[in-house]
């Protein structure tokens, strides 16, 4: 059998060999350029940033302002495929990820000092201090913004932070010092006081049965179980100066200081400090959220490389190899 010489086509060959394996519908998976997106709310500044969490660097440090949409000084954020809602004020503003672009800057209202946000499916939770009166969560359509039942859970004492994992919603209580658990579902308490004696408590972030609870009495990081609420270590990560919200991103654990204006960033299994000032310059920094949006410009380069490639591939084939012209066989 007659040997034919062989062709590389560089790093298209591999897009190709992916197509040939995989098939066209797994374009979407081919994306190298997904990268995990911190957005910032900045009470200070009135505004949301925008950061690289692999390296801090900033993407847009002014995402949303007072002049695109923000209403008064954001606290809450939560991202939803690609919509951004933040908290500010007595609203619940509404926000494309990627853009900033206002989708509806009054997505949520009749509020009174809303902080605290989490999205579970199609219901949006909203934590509502009531001027640190008799607080509640609510509960939201998170594709209408419909109330479902705006006290959700009440007879709360400053809700601030909320976290979500499985069936259970963490609620901070500020004022109580408390975080308590409850069933995402029907708003019944599980436990009011899981985790008690808190001084001034207010981000909270929970991984598997860790749950993580910032306080800005002690300046620390606690680490509670989040089934029973013990305590496995109340000062986890120390050497804050007021500490407020917390996000996670595998075993990254992300910290906003609303004092020194950083974002550090530490392991969650250990407690060691990553890099103490991942993101700094921010101005009275709230809380964060840490998401992947992917870039829809680089989904249509691939796409449209990897087709190409591909019909360049099939036209190469039918022909006779000795044809590939010599530009492609030397590339």
């Amino acid at each position: 059998m007659k040997s034919h010489p062989s062709i590389n086509l560089g790093p298209l060959s591999r897009v190709l060999s992916k197509l040939v394996l995989g098939g066209i519908t797994t374009l979407g998976l081919m994306s190298t350029t997904v990268l995990a997106q911190i957005y910032i709310s900045n009470e200070g500044s009135a505004r949301v940033g925008e950061y690289n969490a692999s390296t801090g660097a900033a993407i847009n440090t002014s995402l949303i302002t007072t002049s695109t949409g923000l209403t008064n000084s954001p606290r809450g954020i939560v991202v939803s495929g690609s919509n951004l809602f933040v908290s500010n004020g007595n609203v619940v503003g509404e926000f494309n990820a990627t853009t900033g672009a206002i989708i509806n800057a009054s997505f949520i209202s009749g509020l009174n000092g809303a902080t605290g946000l989490v999205i579970s499916g199609s219901d949006l939770f909203v934590a509502n201090l009531n001027n640190n009166a008799v607080g509640t969560i609510g509960r939201y359509n998170a594709s209408t913004g419909a109330a479902i039942n705006t006290a959700f859970i009440s007879g709360l004492n400053g809700p601030f932070g909320l976290t979500l994992s499985g069936s259970t919603l963490y609620v901070v209580n500020d004022n109580a010092g408390t975080i308590g658990a409850y069933n995402a579902s029907t708003g019944t308490a599980i436990n009011t006081s899981l985790v008690s004696g808190l001084n001034l408590p207010q981000g909270v972030a929970v991984s598997g049965n860790d749950l993580y609870v910032a306080s800005v009495g002690t300046n620390t990081v606690g680490r509670y179980n989040a089934t029973t609420g013990a305590t496995i270590n109340a000062s986890f990560i120390s050497g804050f100066s007021s500490p407020v919200g917390l996000a996670l991103s595998g075993t990254n654990l992300y910290v906003t200081d609303t004092i020194t204006n950083t974002v550090g960033i530490y392991n969650s299994l250990t407690g060691a400090a990553i890099n103490a000032s991942f993101i700094t310059g921010l101005s009275t920094s709230e809380f964060l959220t840490v998401s992947a949006i992917p870039e829809p410009s680089t989904y249509a380069a691939i796409a449209g490389a990897a087709m190409l490639g591909l019909a360049v591939w099939k036209r190469r084939r039918q022909q006779p190899l000795t044809a590939v012209p010599a530009t492609v066989a030397a590339a």
